[in-house]
């Protein structure tokens, strides 16, 4: 993994203009004619502000959005969208991340939307991470790992993903994630949110196929080996991160 720094004349730092510094970074790998994913989240939330207004301008691209949010914020800023089904191949998939470890490795799920998160970015040629630099870590598991569930046998489910975390040495309590109005939260596709509290996560690529493997569990927030690019913005400017992992 290599890095590099871009100068910013932004001297704001407050959350949301690092935020929008990334986006900004990341958007000039666009070009007109490209299809690009368009991540959820309250950095995503930058990008397509950010991309909206470059199509005000004259860019002519198309989105896929993972999320009903971040649909419903890009069609009111006249950003034309298609699906998947529409669209399955991307230019670029452009999304936030909770948490960047080693090599690109990601935690994702904070914003509910990871299953679709995960399809959208591995139908892109490239996966680009937008993120500030408080996402950056050693080693992965300081955010809680989202990993979505369906509702049906959730006992079951959550005793079988304790028993794949025990056999890995990882203990902690497993959360499910409590909706705005009461109850569960339920995803786009009709799905629980878990969110594990591990801690630190030294084998996340042993993890993720072992929680892919439990029968209820849908998809986690382990994106490994999926990113390309990462631009982390900070007060200084924005730090380029790549991967030596090259993707066709």
């Amino acid at each position: 993994m290599s890095a590099t720094e871009t100068p910013s004349n932004d001297t704001t730092s407050s959350p949301a203009a690092l935020k929008r510094l990334a986006a900004l970074e990341a958007l000039k790998e666009v070009r007109s004619g490209m299809k690009l994913g368009l991540g959820t989240g309250s950095t995503a939330i930058e990008l397509v502000r950010a991309l909206g207004e470059m199509v005000a301008g004259g860019l002519d691209v198309v989105g896929v959005p993972t999320s009903e949010r971040t649909a419903e914020l890009a069609r009111s800023l006249s950003i034309p969208l298609s699906t998947l089904d529409e669209t399955p191949e991307l230019d670029i998939a452009i999304d936030g991340a909770d948490e960047i470890g080693p090599d690109l490795a990601l935690v994702k799920g904070g914003g509910g939307a990871l299953l679709r998160e995960k399809i959208t970015a591995s139908a892109a040629r490239r996966f680009v991470v937008i993120a500030d630099e408080t996402k950056m870590v050693d080693c992965l598991g300081r955010f809680p790992l989202p990993i979505e569930v369906v509702p049906f046998g959730l006992t079951v489910t959550l005793r079988q993903i304790r028993e794949v975390a025990g056999a890995l040495g990882l203990t902690g309590n497993l959360e499910m994630r409590a909706g705005a109005g009461g109850g569960h939260y339920v995803t786009d596709g009709g799905h629980f949110i878990v969110d594990a509290h591990f801690g630190r996560i030294p084998r996340p690529g042993e993890l993720g196929p072992a929680l892919a493997a439990v029968p209820g569990v849908v998809e986690h927030g382990l994106f490994l080996g999926m990113a390309d690019i990462a631009y982390v913005a900070g007060s200084t400017g924005v730090q380029i991160v790549r991967t030596s992992r090259a993707r066709g």
